[in-house]
């Protein structure tokens, strides 16, 4: 299961490839993940630009210009930069196809992952996360509070 450290590894591995790079199509061949996939993801997706990518707990969120997408890996979930040519493997359930002819490519066997669309930070599955344990405010002193 990609734990916290392999997820914060992935938000650095795939920054320097999506940011300032427009979404340019988006191929969903599996949307039954652990909740499927909303078209409202597609929709809003395809033409934003990538400003940021960033982690909240075990969630990736990727910042838009009209949005965020959040992304959790589940169990066996991976994100992989790509040639948007490349041909798709098995449990390679979905393509962002970036304007470099790259692509993201979620690839999740078992299927736990998820993707959803925020338009505000705010989703039930972050709203009661308990505090960030590598950021700044995150010390000793606040444990013993």
């Amino acid at each position: 299961m990609p734990e916290l450290p392999e997820v914060e590894t992935t938000c650095r591995g795939i920054a320097p490839h999506i940011v300032k790079r427009r979404v340019v199509a988006m191929i969903i061949r599996e949307s039954r993940l652990r909740w499927p996939i909303a078209a409202e993801v597609e929709e809003r997706l395809i033409g934003a630009r990538f400003l940021g990518v960033r982690r909240r707990a075990k969630y990736i969120l990727m910042d838009t210009d009209q949005g965020t997408l959040m992304v959790h890996l589940g169990m066996s979930g991976s994100l992989r930069i790509m040639s948007a040519e490349a041909p798709a493997l098995f449990h390679d359930h979905v393509d962002i196809v970036l304007d470099d002819h790259h692509c993201l490519r979620y690839h999740d066997p078992r299927r736990f992952g998820s993707m959803h669309w925020l338009q505000e930070m705010s989703h039930p599955l972050l709203d009661s996360l308990g505090p960030e344990p590598l950021a700044e405010s995150f010390s000793g002193a606040y444990l013993y509070e």
